[in-house]
């Protein structure tokens, strides 16, 4: 049994967590009130995460309603949101380069791009075998705790920003332990929140175009990722679907292996540091800015697939970026 997890309030305010099973029926974890807490928990008494959640089942939850009158938080959270790392990675599906390759093909005057050389990479040596260790991909920060946002909330876009364009991928969401190893706790929907005009002006602005906001499913999904999860991707606006597509994720799908893409990230020590958050984004290849759209102001970004029960659905909404100056002490 595959065993989801949702962090909520209660319609009085009360942080708890819900452990949702295959029938869709959903019980409080007591003696918790965040995932975090839970996983600790499991660490501690060299548990799983879903066993322990099955063992701690108390009342049953209707998730539906938290969802209608949102109260569901981001699978994942920490107390200190400093102590949360967001990041992610980039050319790492089966069809990714083509069009970041497109995006910067003009500058590379018809010559094979840095994407398309990076990518070329990953197909050949991003599925190492047992005991060998890949090529290392494309990686990114993207911030802290406070870039989460979750299901239902706006996705914030600075005043500064060219674009605001969706991107549909499969986050790893991990706790690294008091040993300092990497446990992961499972996976969730992501919507990894890109600038792309701003990528496209210089490759250089790769790394100012991922600081932006990403959105979380509701669902953190325990276990392993299925080989091959297909979904639909799609901008709302004014009610109307204006674009859609589908988009394919899973390894069966992708050029690297996820065990490669978290060796290379949790190779450095800076991201052992026991008590600490991760949330990985595992990269895309379908984007509604390859296809030529501009998003809006009110655009809806809506993200689902299976084996998630709920769509991740967030409003695109402009925030006022202060203008800063730096005061001498």
């Amino acid at each position: 049994m595959t065993l989801r997890l949702v962090q909520l309030c209660s319609a009085g305010g009360t942080r708890m967590v819900a452990a949702l099973d295959d029938a869709g029926e959903a019980h409080r974890v007591a003696g918790v009130a965040t995932t975090y807490e839970l996983a600790l928990a499991a660490i501690d008494a060299g548990s799983t995460l879903a066993a322990l959640a099955q063992v701690r089942a108390a009342e049953r939850i209707d998730i539906a309603t938290a969802l209608a009158d949102g109260r569901v938080l981001p699978p994942i959270d920490h107390p200190d949101s400093a102590h949360l790392c967001l990041s992610g990675t980039g050319l790492t599906h089966l069809g990714s380069a083509e069009s970041r390759d497109r995006m910067h093909k003009a500058a590379a005057a018809g010559e094979m791009t840095d994407s398309m050389r990076m990518f070329l990479l990953g197909l050949e040596g991003g599925k190492p075998g047992p005991g060998e260790v890949g090529v290392q991909p494309e990686w990114f920060y993207k911030g802290d705790g406070s870039s989460i946002v979750a299901t239902g909330q706006p996705l914030p876009s600075p005043d500064f920003a060219l674009d605001g364009s969706e991107e549909p991928e499969i986050a790893g969401i991990y706790v690294i332990d008091r040993t300092g190893r990497p446990r992961r706790l499972g996976f969730c929907l992501a919507n990894e929140f890109s600038d792309h005009v701003t990528e496209r002006g210089n490759y250089l602005w790769l790394a100012h175009s991922k600081l932006r906001h990403a959105a979380l499913g509701a669902e953190l999904l325990t276990g392993e990722l299925p080989q091959d999860i297909r979904g639909v991707s799609r901008v709302m606006r004014a009610g109307r679907t204006l674009w859609e597509k589908p988009f394919l994720t899973g390894e069966a799908n992708m050029s690297h292996a996820l065990r490669n893409l978290e060796h290379h990230h949790f190779k450095y020590a800076l991201f052992r540091r026991p008590g600490d958050v991760h949330v990985h984004c595992f990269g895309t290849a379908t984007l509604s800015f390859a296809d030529g759209i501009e998003t809006r102001p009110g655009d809806v970004f809506e993200i689902e697939a299976s084996p998630f029960r709920w769509p991740l659905r967030n409003t695109l909404t402009p925030v006022a970026a202060p203008a800063v100056d730096v005061e001498p002490l």
